[in-house]
Parts: structure tokens; C-alpha cells; sequence
């Protein structure tokens, strides 16, 4: 058996990191993965996702360069959609790993491909090779979430990940789901001229997100020909006609090329032996760590098995944690201020808690908005404007939403007001560049400051 400080399950972005850092610190480290060193995100999921988001957004602004004054002859959607996909797979390495796993082998990580399973405390065993530990960190990530459907199983049908590996775009899509990834996987294919039909049993987008951002992007989406359906779900499905005839909860029926499923994921924790440690999933399969990340004495989880704030850049926060507390320092995790973002055209983003949310924990906020039409760069850049909605309380900022043009980028400075704690007179102060989106934040934030906008 060979003994190593720590063996790591999963090569995601959270174990990658965790092994890297321990590995450079001197650690002996094993990194356990029976798929690719990256996980989903540089090769499935994040990289590819936005690649295709970035290519449709060219495409449809392509369509309106006139009201610009451009020009340019334009061929067809379908064409498009493939060397968009072309672009997409060279930036994903075409799901080639090797490049991955020889920087970690390269600062002393020992790459170990398969499947590991805790076989008793202290051992995890891959394919017959026994490794063992004095830390065990968690990091395996999620899996896509097929509901059990009637028919589902016998229908054409893609997870996210199959859809961003497909080289051809299908003639008609019906996407169930409407968090992100259902909105942003929608707006690809309706732009390159797919008919999409989206479903979701809510009666909003984006789950609890702030209602009137959600109702602004379902907006976006039908401008794009999307057809939203929401309080609609899929009863059944069936192969028919080279593609899947769906009955939907309203009564309706629809035939379409392919059904994307996009209902969620689950942490990946099945079949790990974790229960040979005493360590037992919640609900949904999430392992509950504390402050650290710690699960129990020696046992560490970090990334979309915790449960918490299920993104890349968590995975990578989380990452560190680990990291720092197994190398001997007390690190501790605040979330208070975890971005969220939506890549769509225009992106989504927000911070912290809403006003609804910050109600049923208690506390009492204040909200103000700001209309993105009002903000200069609006008209030069000639977009159609958006929102900004700031949640504040007891003098600071505690929440902030916003959809419009690079969102997701200028949103950075409600997440550092909230994770800093900065007072609200000190953001009201603040002067920004003229003419920026930035400046979308003067008004609401000297309202709630209670100064004179």
C-alpha cells in the first residue's frame, strides 16, 4: 500500500487546486479521477457554455449592425452554429486533458486514474491499488439530474454536457429547466435560428432569484424567439418522427428534434464508502462541512459536494480553505458574498440576499433600483438598458441584482461592499468614470444612504 499525507477524490476544479497547493507545499498527494483532470467546467460545462454564448451574441449583433452603421453579408444559422462549435471545441482542448494532468504531475501530484472508494478509515482503493491517507478531501462534484419521467428514457435527449459537445445544433429544442444553465443553453440555439420551447414548473426564471431581474430576463429570452412557458412542466415523452413528442402539464403536446434537460444537478456522492467513516449525505446528497470545510477529523470536502453556492469559483474558494487548514493555518469560509451570475446576453449577476429573502430571515432592508436606460453608456453602447436592485441594511449593503450589459463584471463592487462590510455613506461616496455602467450604482446607493440623489 503506498501512504501519502492526503488522497483527493475528484480532479475537478476544487481537488485539482486543493492537490496543487498541497503538492507545491510539499505534501505527498494522490489526486483520484476516473474522468477529466478539469472536471466538467474547462471542457463540459463553463468554457465551452460561454464560448457559444460569446459566438451567438456576435451572431445576433452581426444582424443588427446596420442600426450601428455597418454592414455585412451574413450566411445562415446553421453554418454559423458549426464553426461556432469549432471555436467552442478548440477552446475546451477538444476534452483533452493531457495538458492538465502533466502540469499537476509536473509540481508532484500523483495522478491516479479510476474510481476511488474508501474501503476502510484510512484507505481508499482504485482499481486494486490501495492508497493511503492521513486526509481524505471530498471533492467529486456533481452529476446531472435526469428526472424519472414516463418515456423520458426512450426520447432523444441531451444533458448540458452533451449538448456542449454536439457539433450540429437540432431544428427544434425543448429545454426543461429554467435556472441558468437552461436560460443560457436556450438563448444559444434560439439565436442561431433553433425553436426553442422552454418549460419550468415555476412560475419565474432563475429560481428565487429578485423577481422583477428574473421577469426582465424571460423578457430577453422571448425577444430572442424563445418560446417561456412557466407553471408548465414535461409529463411524458416519447421517440416519434426522429425526435421526441412531449405531453406537457397544460395539456399541450410538442414535437421537437431533441428535449434538453437542464432540471439541475446533485452533489456525486454515491458509492464512496464515506459511510465506512461515519460520514452520512444529507438529503440531497450534499456533505455538511463547517467553517473550514471540514466534514469530520480528517475528512475535508470542497466544491458542488458541500451543498454551498454550487459554482466554479466556490469550488476554488473552498479550494483554498482546505488547503490553507491542511497546511497548518486556521482558515475559515465567509459566504455571505458568493457571486451568481447568468451568462445570457445580457448576463445576469447578483450578490448576497434579496429583500423577499432577507424578510423571511428577519431582517429589515431597505431596496432601491436603478433604471439602466438612465446611465449614459446605455445609449452610446445601444443596448437596451436593464436593472440594478441594491438590498441594504442597518447602514450596509446586504444584496444587489442586476441584468444589463457585463453585469457580471461590474457587480464585482457590490461583492466586495458586502464581504468588507463597507457603510453605506463610505459607497455613496464613491465617484465612477463617466460614461461607465458602474455609475448605475450612485443613485440607489445615496437613497439608501439617505442622502439627496
Amino acid at each position: 500500500m503506498e501512504e501519502l499525507d492526503v488522497v483527493v477524490l475528484g480532479a475537478g476544479s476544487a481537488g485539482e487546486d486543493v492537490a496543487r497547493a498541497l503538492a507545491r507545499a510539499g505534501r505527498s498527494v494522490a489526486l483520484v479521477e476516473a474522468g477529466l483532470v478539469g472536471g466538467e467546467c474547462p471542457y463540459l460545462a463553463c468554457m465551452p457554455a460561454k464560448a457559444m454564448l460569446r459566438s451567438a451574441a456576435v451572431w445576433a449583433g452581426a444582424q443588427r449592425l446596420a442600426e450601428l452603421g455597418a454592414t455585412v453579408e451574413l450566411g445562415d444559422g446553421t453554418a454559423a452554429y458549426r464553426d461556432a462549435a469549432r471555436r467552442r471545441d478548440e477552446i475546451a482542448e477538444h476534452r483533452d486533458d493531457a495538458g492538465a494532468a502533466h502540469e499537476l504531475e509536473s509540481v508532484g501530484v500523483l495522478l491516479v486514474r479510476g474510481r476511488g472508494r474508501v474501503t476502510r478509515p484510512g484507505v481508499v482503493e482504485v482499481d486494486g491499488r490501495e492508497l493511503g491517507w492521513r486526509d481524505l478531501v471530498v471533492a467529486t462534484g456533481s452529476t446531472a439530474i435526469v428526472p424519472p419521467l414516463p418515456g423520458l428514457d426512450s426520447a432523444p435527449t441531451w444533458t448540458s454536457d452533451q449538448a456542449l459537445s454536439a457539433p450540429e445544433r437540432p431544428a427544434s429544442l425543448l429545454v426543461l429547466g429554467g435556472g441558468a444553465v437552461g436560460c443560457e443553453l436556450a438563448q444559444v440555439h434560439a439565436r442561431f435560428g433553433t425553436r426553442v420551447v422552454l418549460v419550468d414548473t415555476a412560475r419565474q426564471l432563475l429560481g428565487r432569484e429578485e423577481a422583477s431581474i428574473a421577469r426582465l430576463l424571460e423578457q430577453v429570452l422571448r425577444d430572442d424567439g424563445v418560446d417561456v412557458r412557466l407553471g408548465v412542466g414535461l409529463d411524458s415523452a416519447e421517440a416519434a418522427d426522429g425526435g421526441a413528442l412531449c405531453r406537457l402539464s397544460d395539456g399541450s403536446r410538442l414535437q421537437v428534434e431533441r428535449v434538453l434537460v437542464a432540471t439541475g444537478r446533485e452533489p456525486a456522492t454515491k458509492d464512496l464508502g464515506l459511510e465506512l467513516l461515519g460520514v452520512t449525505p444529507g438529503e440531497k446528497g450534499e456533505l455538511a462541512v463547517d467553517e473550514r470545510c471540514r466534514v469530520t477529523d480528517h475528512v475535508w470536502a470542497a466544491g458542488d459536494v458541500t451543498g454551498v453556492a454550487p459554482y466554479t469559483h466556490t469550488a476554488g474558494y473552498q479550494a483554498r480553505v482546505v488547503a490553507a487548514n491542511l497546511l497548518g493555518e486556521h482558515r475559515v469560509a465567509d459566504y455571505r458574498a458568493i457571486p451568481r451570475a447568468v451568462y445570457t446576453d445580457p448576463p445576469v449577476a447578483s450578490v448576497g440576499i434579496d429583500a423577499k429573502t432577507a424578510e423571511q430571515e428577519g431582517i429589515s432592508a431597505q431596496t432601491a433600483v436603478m433604471d439602466l436606460a438612465e446611465v449614459a453608456r446605455t445609449s452610446t453602447e445601444g443596448t437596451g438598458g436593464g436593472r440594478l436592485v441594491l438590498t441594504a441594511a442597518d447602514g450596509f449593503l446586504i444584496g444587489a441584482a442586476a441584468i444589463g450589459p457585463h453585469a457580471d463584471e461590474w457587480l464585482s463592487e457590490a461583492a466586495l461592499a458586502i464581504r468588507a462590510r463597507v457603510p453605506l455613506s463610505v459607497l455613496a461616496d464613491v465617484v465612477h468614470a463617466f460614461p461607465t455602467f458602474g455609475e448605475a450604482y450612485e443613485p440607489p446607493l445615496r437613497e439608501l444612504a439617505g442622502l439627496s440623489v
